[in-house]
């Protein structure tokens, strides 16, 4: 057994004792590798065929980039400046050329002597910068460039360095440039022999995959693409089926804790609140709940994600689960993001339930039980009431935000917790609350952004997975369309004039913005350039607080405006909200706080200014907001972006579809998967690097099973020592890193 650390000795190599003290220094710095094993795990970005040029049209503005290329041509001017006033100033221009972009490089001062002697037309290198724009033309200022010599030029030097005819571009920063990342990697490449393999034997061979370190040696140093291809699908496996194996113990040891089976009493509470329904659940309620009950009934923990799009009635089946624990003589405890999202669960479940909620009280029913909140800003006498109904069990369901977490709060049975919009809790916190009950309560996490399969089985690996699909009758359809304010100014009048009619026609309105309006400026921020041709991006994004003046004085003068953003006072922003909701206002003009949580099924109208700084998702979110009543909602998204740009395109498939889960993967296939994965568990960054969530879907679902299957067998990986290692080091980092996060 202690065979495998000291196999895996020469990987665990700290890179200061086998690199240069500065390179090493920077790779830590800049880069997070720390051992010669994380150095051997950093994989090229891409690769650059000798015979082939990069394409120079499509570089990322302000980004560091590496790009192989021909010289052009080169040219020295001496000009006149402070520092040399008799004209002896010089400026070197080379242009570099892929065959069908161009790139202008430039060289000044005493850095133009060895760049004008070595870049001669012709010559072809790697070139490495940051790329900017000058003149409404792309360029590359000082950049650091190696040259690829031809094998007669200076065999010795090159040819070994570059060996293969493909070059590999890696993840780089300024401080470090890709080949220099390169040749620390050939520096340690011998050392990938004793990687050691996590994959069972059975596994990999069955898979015809290449052991692990054939698969280092071909990523770095492939001599064809198909070298390349067989390295990708082995190191995909390996990411995946590690990540799955330590989802599948996790479940493998919450199934193992013990849990109070929750059925309902036949003729309690739940009957009796089904029975005041004003209307049937949709089939999908009705699916979804019966997985639920099934789940409570059983003697282990329920843990289950409920995905449901915005105003897919999800509210309602969790307040059901909370109901049937409650007739089981448990409590149930749900738990919000934010204070206001909180009181409003509060609200509607105390409106669902009537009477159903005033156990204790003149009034309520046999049946009832009551229903308390629990929030950070509440008065010390109304907590110490709270917290006493708790802990006599008085109070069967308790709404609140992280204060439920708090030492302080002692419960009398919990049985089920409640978790919403998962993203914003970590598994630690969710760990806590579970910590509350005698023994671990049932688990029912929620959320209203739509996630891909795979990324489910990714992210929330640990939790089984109900969808709820359709609308809830009633519901009415929005329309969403793309105002392109640039091109067609009268387009956004004509925005505002619908506003009005929806006003005229009894109705309200949203507008929502990016920023507040009271910050600081910062010139030096609202003037950064990204492109040449978007005039948009050099203005600071429309202000909450600009807009709404703008609007009450011009194109809804007479209509009753408000404002609503995050630095308000809490009670300033209740009372808002409270107007809006009684129809006392016509149009709320707001930041994203509206986004989660906020329902008037009376607003049926929200534009959205500078609709391209918001993420897709979340533009499906706030769209979310209208059309909850019967009437039909109407959702503007207005841009100045371009036609032809990126950002154009991403608010055309917003307005084309209202299907979350679409949306959701062309949101994942526009960020790197880090973004997502990165937030949803507890800080702990499932570290991709070949993976990606949304095209490897295969495999991530038969990793999942294959991982199943070895911990079924093996919980402890006892015969899998190598698994064992890999393993520990993904949690090692996960730790560390959701530590240092606090």
């Amino acid at each position: 057994m202690d065979l495998v650390p000291a196999l895996e000795e020469p990987l665990r190599q700290p890179l200061k004792s086998v690199l240069g003290p500065a390179t090493a220094k920077v790779m830590a710095e800049h880069l997070g590798l720390l051992t010669v094993g994380d150095l051997l795990h950093h994989y090229p970005r891409r690769y650059e065929e000798r015979g082939q040029l990069t394409h120079l049209a499509d570089l990322p503005m302000d980004e560091h980039v590496t790009v192989v290329a021909q010289v052009a041509d080169a040219r020295l001017h001496t000009f006149a400046s402070a520092k040399a006033p008799r004209g002896k100033g010089q400026r070197l221009e080379v242009t570099i050329t892929d065959g069908s972009g161009r790139l202008q490089l430039v060289f000044f001062g005493a850095g133009v002597h060895k760049p004008h002697k070595e870049l001669l037309p012709g010559t072809r290198a790697m070139f490495a910068g940051k790329v900017s724009v000058f003149n409404r033309r792309l360029q590359l200022a000082h950049p650091a460039y190696e040259l690829l010599r031809g094998t007669d030029d200076d065999p010795a030097e090159s040819v070994e360095a570059w060996a293969g005819a493909l070059i590999p571009i890696y993840p780089a920063t300024a401080k470090l440039e890709s080949w220099k990342i390169g040749k620390a990697i050939q520096t340690v490449l011998p050392t990938a022999q004793e990687a050691v393999d996590p994959l069972p034997d059975t596994l990999r061979e069955g898979r015809g995959l290449v052991p692990l370190p054939e698969a280092l040696l071909k990523i770095h140093r492939p001599h064809t693409k198909a070298d390349i291809e067989d390295a990708r699908s082995r190191l995909k496996w390996d990411e995946a089926f590690v990540l799955q194996v330590a989802l599948a113990r996790r479940r493998h040891a919450d199934a193992q804790l013990p849990a109070v089976p929750r059925k309902p009493a036949p003729d309690g509470l739940l009957t009796a609140f089904d029975a005041r329904l004003p209307f049937t659940l949709t089939d999908g309620q009705q699916r979804v709940s019966r997985e639920i009950f099934d789940d409570l009934a059983t003697d282990h923990p329920m843990h289950r994600l409920l995905q449901g799009e915005v105003g897919s009635g999800k509210t309602m089946v969790a307040l059901r689960a909370m109901l049937a624990v409650v007739d089981a003589g448990g409590q149930a405890a749900m738990l919000a993001p934010t204070e206001v999202l909180a009181q409003q669960h509060h609200r509607s479940v105390v409106e669902m339930m009537g009477e159903l909620a005033e156990g204790g009280m003149l009034g309520g029913a046999e049946q009832a039980t009551k229903v308390v909140l629990l929030t950070g800003s509440m008065g010390a006498a109304a907590r110490r009431h709270a917290l006493l109904d708790l802990t006599t069990g008085e109070a069967g369901i308790v709404i609140g935000t992280h204060a439920l977490i708090e030492d302080k709060v002692q419960f009398h049975d919990l049985g089920l917790v409640v978790v919403d919009e998962q993203h914003r809790f970590g598994v630690e916190q969710r760990d806590a609350l579970r910590g509350k009950g005698k023994q671990p309560p049932h688990l029912l996490v929620m959320t209203a952004t739509p996630i891909p399969r795979t990324v489910a089985m990714t992210v929330f690996g640990d939790l089984e997975t109900s969808v709820l699909d359709q609308l809830p009758a009633g519901r009415s359809p929005i329309a969403s369309h793309v105002v392109p304010a640039a091109d067609k100014p009268h387009f956004l009048s004509r925005a505002w004039e619908r506003v009005r009619e929806e006003v005229e026609n009894g109705h309200q309105a949203y507008v929502v913005c990016p920023r507040i309006g009271d910050e600081e400026d910062d010139p030096k921020k609202s003037g950064k350039k990204k492109s040449p041709e978007d005039e948009a991006e050099k203005r600071p994004p429309l202000a909450v607080l600009d807009v709404a003046d703008q609007l009450t004085k011009g194109p809804l003068q007479g209509l009753r405006v408000e404002v609503l953003h995050g630095r308000m006072h809490p009670d300033d922003k209740d009372a808002v909200m409270r107007r809006f909701a009684a129809g006392e206002t016509h149009v709320l003009v707001a930041t994203t706080v509206i986004e989660v949580g906020v329902n008037v099924p009376n607003a049926t109208a929200m534009v959205i200014m500078d609709a391209d700084r918001f993420g897709v998702s979340q533009l499906h979110q706030l769209r979310g907001r209208v059309g909850r009543g019967s009437a039909p909602g109407l959702c503007l998204l207005v841009t100045e972006m371009p036609e032809a740009s990126p950002a154009r395109q991403r608010l055309g498939a917003v307005a084309s579809t209202l299907d979350g889960f679409e949306l959701s993967r062309i949101d994942l296939e526009q960020r790197r998967e880090g973004d997502v994965l990165g937030q949803a568990q507890s800080g702990a960054r499932t570290s991709l690097k070949v993976l990606a969530v949304i095209e490897d879907e295969e495999i991530i679902a038969e990793a999942r099973e294959e991982a199943t299957a070895v911990v079924a067998n093996d919980p402890e990986l006892t015969h899998l020592p190598a698994l064992r290692t890999a393993l520990d080091a993904l949690l090692d980092e996960e730790r560390e890193q959701y530590l240092e996060k606090g």
